[in-house]
């Protein structure tokens, strides 16, 4: 840009290597306009950085433009300044580009001039996203601070409720400041991982933070949720994966909620308000921003009339707002009931009988439940919303109870003539069953019926869930009686059948057998996860059957069966070259990721293998039995069990012998799965007879000799393989498979890794579970690129649809 050169509304800057566009755009759910800058020829428009933040247009007759005065201005369509550069420099041959990093710069002389003096540049101005060569940090001399701001919600790009950046008291420290002064600032740690390139530098001059990415695909972003979110961009999934964040999870950010809201990780949106309030501001909540919080329905009353409306297991942050006193659970709400400005009680029986009293003065805030805790918090609701609570007013009880009888005894005539017309028609068409006759599923009524008669309730956490339930007629047809021909497998659970339904849909039926060791409650686990969770990687849930003792789960078809179905067979696995089993790794890296990081849930498969990874027509994996999977919450790492179950050979050290599991034991038995995909060799059953080895030992010893290209499948030998991608899966492998949980990577450090060409990896140290030998100390191998062929392996990322 020149100056007096103006970009309307609707025309665009790009950089010269096509990256980066400067132009006028509105956020989600608003028509305002902004000029801003983002990622080009992406399919998510991602914004990076934007100038009139605080000052939005109303429509589209706005300009951007470079002044006669040397600065950049937003006018509106009265050619009014609602933005402007305002340097205090006065050039009159000011040139403004657009770099190829994404920095807009105001610069003295020509566009080609990079000497020329740099008057502004909106690197030095950051939003609320961290690219490549911008810096956040604190200048020691000038005093000035570069921080990321959050936007106020997800429609407006305002300055929110978080900053991030470097303390300037303490400046090798990074913290997240809420906007609330009497809110606690948030300490920032990033991980030491070379997969993962931020660096607090520091010299005599300044002290920034820096992400360093050679092709700009990653970007650090001060998120509304008050998370520090760490994204990269992956070309063939088209989308940004978040690789880390800090806090791991939204509820752990102090008081996210606001005064008088409850967050609750498992449910969405993740934040209400507690009993007898509603949110301050409806729009904002809507969009995400929640800071404002809640505010009472109606007004309390002094006196025994006020009720309290209890919620059970929550986690609350005492203050010194809250009164703590030692009393019974009854005098606790006595004690609160009798003083006029107490808004709230909670009740502790297993912390020596604590009662915390809240004045009206002070503001609950950072309330979590879905928790297993022993709090349980009562709220002082008004006479109103006491009666609300308890069913409603006198108006309404009276109103009730003349409208009830009437409406049963309709309801009971009309329910009698429904059942009298079904045995009828039962009768008469008992002996024509036919699948073409059969309804294909139930209603979701209907399934929550045949939940409810089994005694698999859906509990609160459980609401909305659409799962249809099959009748057991429907499935006997669909699979011609359960037939032989249709049976697809037979694992420890029971047999797998293969079916059709009347619309033509094909299906998979996993018959549970009594002895499968899964219970109701495990059949309860599996229908509810799988249904909760939505990812492309991950087996989809149709529909369950119950009929007697018989437990049934409707899964899509995958027509190629399961892995181990084809690795492990000598004909079978010609079909899996090195491009297909690289892509059916990289399918379950990511499926495992959205278990532990990316889902509304954190879990914990416990029985991850090549049985339970199933190939659809196209080969992508699909993560699948989920019965004994387990919920974490985002705060918990570490749980303990004293049934183990899973397969021997998949299972981490740490959890076959003590019974823990955590995120690290998936981490294990994915190392596990991605060894048996480059050596097309079974773990469980594995004997290398000459060393006494396991697959884990046999591997390991290669390993140390520099032997690593000996373990790849003898199938693919032939075959023109990237050498050096096959070591690194190797290579990731082993640092999977390490006998501290401590020492093994996340899954989203994997997955950095096994798609990056340049990771320098650390050398593995000896794995768990193997017969332990005196080896030689030998140098690890190194990866140098395969020539082999001009045909480089594409990666298919897989991604939902």
């Amino acid at each position: 840009m020149t100056p007096n050169q103006s970009i309307s509304d609707g025309e665009t800057l790009i950089s010269l290597d096509q990256k980066f566009v400067l132009g006028f755009f509105s956020p989600a759910a608003t028509t305002n306009r902004y000029v801003g800058i983002w990622y080009n020829n992406l399919p998510i428009q991602t914004i990076v950085w934007v100038a009139n933040r605080e000052n939005p247009l109303a429509d589209s007759t706005g300009v951007f433009t470079l002044r006669n005065d040397g600065n950049l201005a937003v006018l509106d369509g009265q050619q009014n300044i609602v933005w402007s550069t305002n340097t205090s420099t006065v050039s009159k041959n000011a040139t403004a580009v657009l770099a190829d990093s994404g920095n807009f710069i105001l610069r003295e002389g020509n566009p080609q001039n990079f000497a020329g003096r740099i008057l502004w540049q909106s690197f030095d101005y950051p939003s609320n996203t961290l690219v490549p060569g911008m810096k956040v940090g604190v200048n020691l001399k000038t005093g000035e601070n570069r921080v990321l701001r959050s936007w106020k919600n997800i429609g407006n790009p305002a300055q929110g409720s978080f900053t991030f950046g470097v303390d300037p008291l303490a400046s090798n420290q990074l913290f997240i400041w809420p906007r609330k002064t009497e809110y606690p600032p948030m300490l920032v740690n990033f991980p030491t991982l070379k997969s993962i390139p931020i660096s607090l530098m520091n010299d005599t001059e300044e002290v920034y933070l820096e992400v360093s990415s050679v092709n700009n695909s990653m970007r650090l972003v001060m998120d509304v949720s008050g998370q520090l979110r760490l994204f990269m961009w992956f070309n063939t999934s088209q989308q940004w994966v978040r690789l880390w964040s800090q806090p791991s999870e939204p509820c752990s950010v102090y008081a996210i909620c606001g005064p008088y809201g409850v967050c609750n990780t498992y449910k969405l949106p993740q934040c209400k308000c507690l009993p007898g309030f509603r949110p301050t501001s409806s729009e904002n909540w809507e969009l995400g921003d929640y800071s404002e919080g809640c505010g009472r329905r109606s007004a309390l009353q002094c006196g025994t009339k006020d009720k309290f409306s209890p919620m059970t297991n929550v986690n609350l942050s005492i203050s010194g707002s809250a009164s703590v006193l030692s009393l019974s659970a009854e005098d606790c709400k006595r004690e609160c009931l009798n003083n006029c400005s107490c808004s709230a009680y909670a009740y502790a029986a297993a912390h020596n009988n604590s009662c915390l009293l809240w004045s009206a003065s002070a503001q609950l805030v950072d309330i979590r439940d879905g928790l297993n805790t022993s709090k349980d918090l009562y709220i002082r609701l008004g006479l109103a919303d006491g009666e609300f609570a308890a069913g409603g007013s006198s108006h309404t009880k009276r109103l009730t109870l003349v409208v009830v009888p009437a409406v049963a005894v309709v309801l009971g005539i009309l329910v009698l003539g429904i059942m009298r017309w079904w045995i009828i028609q039962s009768k008469a068409k008992k002996k024509q069953l036919s699948l073409r006759s059969l309804p294909s599923a139930l209603s979701t009524s209907s399934a929550k019926s045949a939940l409810d008669a089994t005694k698999l309730e859906e509990d609160e956490e459980e609401e909305g869930l659409d799962i249809p339930f099959y009748g057991f007629q429907v499935i006997e047809a669909a699979t011609n009686n359960f037939d032989d021909a249709n049976k697809l497998g037979q694992g420890g659970f029971g047999p797998v059948y293969k079916g059709k339904l009347a619309g033509g849909k094909e299906i998979a039926v996993k018959r549970l057998s009594k002895n499968s060791g899964q219970g109701i409650q495990e059949f309860k686990n599996e229908v509810i996860l799988i249904a909760r969770l939505q990812h492309r990687n991950l087996v989809k849930l149709l529909g369950y059957c119950i009929h007697g003792d018989d437990k049934m789960l409707l899964y899509e078809y995958t027509p190629n069966k399961s892995l181990d179905y084809l690795l492990f067979d000598e004909n079978r696995r010609m079909s899996l070259n090195w491009e297909k089993r690289f892509n059916i790794i990289i399918g379950i890296a990511r499926g495992l990721l959205y278990l532990h990081q990316d889902s509304r849930l954190r879990i914990i498969h416990r029985d991850l293998k090549t049985s339970n990874i199933l190939l659809d027509k196209e080969m992508n994996p699909k993560i699948s039995d989920f019965g004994m999977a387990r919920i974490f919450g985002r705060d918990q790492t570490q749980g303990n069990t004293s049934r183990v179950v899973g397969t021997y050979g998949y299972m981490s050290p740490e959890y076959a012998l003590d019974g823990l599991f955590s995120v690290k034991s998936d981490v294990f038995s994915f190392g596990i799965i991605l060894l048996e995909i480059v050596s097309g060799r079974k773990s469980t059953g594995f004997y290398q007879s000459e060393d006494n080895l396991s697959l884990l030992g046999y591997v390991w010893h290669l390993w140390i000799q520099d032997k690593g290209v000996d373990l790849i499948d003898p199938s693919l030998a032939e075959a023109c393989i990237n050498r050096s991608e096959v070591l690194k899966c190797i290579h990731v492998a082993l640092l999977c498979v390490q006998e501290d949980a401590i020492d093994r990577p996340t899954m989203a450090s994997v997955l950095v890794i096994l798609l990056s060409e340049t990771a320098a990896l650390p050398p593995p140290k000896r794995p768990a579970l193997f017969v332990r030998r005196s080896v030689p100390n030998i140098k690890f191998p190194s990866y140098e690129p395969s020539t082999c062929s001009s045909n480089h392996v594409t990666v298919t990322f897989i991604q939902g649809r």
